[in-house]
């Protein structure tokens, strides 16, 4: 194992890490959507797809401005959460709602597997003063962190309420059910402005 001698050596390993975990994520996310039955789930997942693509796409352009070649290092860390979440997803379920509410949690520990590590890699390229390598870091960074939100949303919303409730809400009205999303959705929105407000008295003491 070669001994890295410097912080830029660090940050080019971590970026090899990183560059294998976004290879391997092409490979795995179409699978999970494959088996989602959540309409909007599907749609995000195939949206993450493409956002991936480019992110590996950003960590080729990372790597040429740091004058290296891309190249990946085996990144154990994403193997395990994908070979984790695909052992969970091939279990048999009574409701496809059961599957959907696994493949939500799968993906986001991949999401926040990935925004720690991007987290870190910027903090580095930071204190090396390779703004242009920030930048590019950046983007996916809150690609990241959007994509976390809206499986957070879709869960909160949707999957996880009909999970919850599947023997019992099957002999509802469709009606019925939909009010009790917006009714969920509501609340949300409710929670958001309610922080927000918060937020802004805060600032307003300061």
């Amino acid at each position: 194992m070669a001994t890295i001698e410097s912080m830029t050596e660090l940050l080019v390993d971590q970026l090899k890490d990183i560059y294998d975990a976004e290879n391997r994520l092409t490979k795995a996310i179409p699978k999970l959507s494959k088996k989602a039955a959540n309409e909007e789930l599907r749609s995000a997942l195939d949206e993450h797809l493409q956002e991936t693509e480019e992110h590996v796409s950003r960590l080729e352009q990372a790597f040429k401005m740091l004058g290296e070649k891309a190249k990946s290092k085996p990144c154990a860390g994403m193997r395990g959460i994908i070979d984790e979440g695909s052992e969970h997803v091939g279990e048999s379920y009574e409701d496809d709602d059961l599957r959907d509410a696994v493949i939500i949690g799968s993906a986001q520990r991949v999401e926040h597997y990935e925004i720690a590590a991007y987290g870190t890699a910027i903090a580095h390229a930071r204190l090396l003063q390779h703004d242009d390598v920030v930048d590019l870091l950046e983007q996916t960074l809150e690609e990241e962190k959007a994509a976390d939100k809206k499986l957070t949303e879709i869960a909160e919303s949707a999957v996880n309420i009909d999970a919850t409730e599947g023997g019992q809400m099957e002999d509802e009205m469709p009606q019925r059910r939909s009010s009790r999303r917006r009714q969920a959705s509501g609340r949300q929105r409710a929670t958001a402005a309610s922080s927000s407000r918060s937020n802004g008295r805060g600032r307003g003491r300061r």
